[in-house]
């Protein structure tokens, strides 16, 4: 770890979020003294403080650590990129359409891999008025349950997010072109797409 990068970029981050040294120390229970120790890199923050200065500054224990933050390209939004994650210990769903760090439960997530669906996990889709009504044969028990649906297009993604003995099915407003995909509790890291 360098202590002046670091420090720079304590200092950086405390004045995004509108804060003074005092507000900061106050909100970390050290002394002024300490932060601006740390911000002119004569002192690093210690281990145990680390998540506490993280979660008040908006960023990684890691990228402090670094200092420095990994910009990513922008991607312009394309869908076609959409990854998705889902927490394995709270259920949370996330998604991002370019390179991502996602955290969730103090874990790092992978992105779900996508593989085809199978008989159990295929979505059987049809045109009902303006809408896509989407439905499948897989069990919806508290055990063994689809856990969400979504529909991506070039520009947008629609999520439904589903629950243990709910209905096998679900509608979705049309988006052109649009693939479909599943999640599986017995299978959180593995996204189904139908054809």
């Amino acid at each position: 770890m360098d202590c002046r990068k670091t420090g720079e970029m304590i200092r950086a981050l405390r004045l995004e979020k509108g804060m003074t040294q005092k507000k900061l120390a106050e909100e970390m229970h050290v002394s002024e003294q300490a932060v601006s120790k740390w911000e002119r890199g004569l002192g690093c923050p210690d281990v145990a403080l680390l998540a506490d200065l993280s979660r008040l500054l908006g960023v990684q224990a890691e990228t402090l650590l670094l200092g420095q933050k990994k910009a990513n390209a922008p991607d312009g939004g394309n869908m076609k990129r959409i990854k998705f994650y889902q927490c394995p210990d709270c259920g949370n769903l996330l998604t991002a359409t370019g390179n991502a760090e996602i955290i969730c439960c103090g874990k790092r997530l992978s992105p779900m891999k996508m593989q085809p669906a199978d008989e159990l996990h295929a979505l059987h889709i049809s045109d009902v008025e303006d809408e896509k009504l989407l439905s499948w044969l897989h069990p919806m028990e508290k055990a063994h349950h689809l856990t969400f649906v979504a529909a991506v297009g070039y520009d947008r993604v629609q999520i439904v997010r589903l629950y243990p003995e709910g209905a096998s099915e679900c509608r979705l407003p049309r988006i052109p072109w649009a693939k479909y995909f599943c999640g599986c509790s017995e299978e959180s890291g593995t996204l189904f797409y139908s054809k």
